[in-house]
């Protein structure tokens, strides 16, 4: 029977083969579209994770790109990791977790390979590949989640056609794609999540062209490969999709710092929207995954559980 959708969970692999961890339910939290100074309520915002973290025994942070706004870094002695995240994630709790990340587009103004290479500064930071599969063991069945990890910019002609964005455009696109279509299609694993930093459906003001690529090039992937969801930032605010006749759920995770209004609150497939900052909760077990948007006031303002019949 298909899953009926929605999750997020974690583990590591490396391209050798996955690392595997055993728990009867798995919690995480998403954040994204973060590093600012500690301004536009990023610090604030910072505060109430590492609180959730504390009292929710989180297991780890998934970044959906964009950690560092708006330049990136340079490399890793750019004084940008200590401005905008070392001293805004300062919590105990926020050090004692990995956070897995993968790059948005403000990261390929500078250098990606010092968002990758900061993994061997930082003990929590873990960036093994600009993509990367993971697989998660739930419970005492051995049955897995399967969370792939993609890089999107080189999957956008907007950034891969301007030199702007760094080597976007000298990133092997099919190499990738092919790759994604693979690790899916192998997969018979309980759950299958896809996290990347841009959106294959959002409501949103920004380049349409972003969503038309993406929808051509991954949501084509996810929706033939029984992906249960797609996990994504950008946008700066919450929105929760599922297009008509499709099969994934798509969910944006809001900015960790400063948010946006929804463009259009009427757009189809929008099940929910709301444009506060913040982050989302998830959790997962073998029967049910629910997920919570957490505003920058501490409010769980939306959840969503979904019960394996």
């Amino acid at each position: 029977m298909k899953k009926l959708i929605l999750l997020l969970s974690f583990l590591a692999i490396t391209f050798g083969g996955y690392a595997q961890k055993t728990s009867e339910t798995i919690n995480f939290i998403v954040a994204s579209d973060m590093g600012r100074h500690g301004k536009s309520e990023q610090k604030n915002i910072a505060e109430i994770m590492a609180r959730f973290v504390e009292q929710n025994k989180v297991e780890f942070l998934a970044v959906a790109g964009d950690p560092i706004h708006d330049d990136g870094v340079k490399s890793t002695d750019d004084e940008e990791w200590t401005l905008k995240i070392e001293n805004v994630y300062t919590a105990p709790s926020l050090h004692a977790i990995p956070w897995y990340v993968v790059s948005g587009n403000h990261e390929y103004n500078g250098s990606v390979q010092a968002i990758l290479d900061y993994s061997t500064i930082s003990e929590r930071w873990n960036a093994p590949a600009r993509y990367f599969a993971q697989k998660h063991t739930i419970g005492t069945t051995g049955q897995k989640a399967l969370f792939v990890y993609i890089d999107t910019p080189p999957l956008i002609d907007k950034y891969r056609n301007n030199g702007k964005y760094s080597d976007a455009g000298a990133q092997d696109m099919e190499q990738q794609l092919q790759w994604l279509d693979s690790v899916l299609m192998v997969s018979n694993d309980l759950w299958k999540i896809v996290i990347g930093h841009h959106p294959v459906y959002a409501t949103t003001n920004k380049d349409e062209e972003e969503r038309t690529d993406m929808q051509l090039r991954v949501g084509k992937i996810l929706e033939h490969r029984g992906a249960d969801v797609y996990i994504c930032g950008h946008i700066h605010n919450f929105q929760h999709i599922k297009p008509e006749g499709s099969n994934v759920h798509y969910v944006v995770n809001s900015s960790a710092s400063n948010s946006r209004k929804i463009h259009e609150p009427n757009f189809q497939g929008l099940i929910f929207g709301n444009a506060d900052p913040g982050f989302t909760s998830f959790s997962i077990s073998e029967k049910i995954l629910s997920f919570s948007f957490i505003n920058h006031q501490n409010e769980q303002i939306y959840s969503y559980t979904i019960v394996r019949l």
